[in-house]
């Protein structure tokens, strides 16, 4: 399963694109983890205290969005998806 990460968050983690090795049947969770054990300096970047997104933080699945507040931790992802982490962006 692949990650893209963007902004911030590639810079922290050093790269754009993380493979992580999940098992097929795995959960969105599973997936957030693996990539947390590759990277564990996102951790804080991306999650709160509970372990649970920051609000600020949004992720798509296939570029369907916004992934997490529709269907759950516990959504169980297919081989070959594909994860793509934002954090808050801003312009002008």
């Amino acid at each position: 399963m692949r990650w893209k990460l963007f902004a911030n968050l590639a810079e922290t983690a050093g790269e754009r694109e993380v493979d992580v090795d999940v098992e097929a049947g795995a959960t969105f969770r599973d997936a957030l983890d693996a990539l947390f054990e590759t990277h564990p300096e996102l951790r804080e970047e991306v999650t709160d205290e509970e372990g649970n997104l920051r609000d600020h933080i949004r992720v798509l699945r296939n570029s369907q969005n916004p992934f997490v507040a529709d269907a759950g931790y516990e959504t169980t992802l297919e081989a070959g998806d594909e994860l793509a982490m934002f954090p808050p962006v801003s312009g002008g």
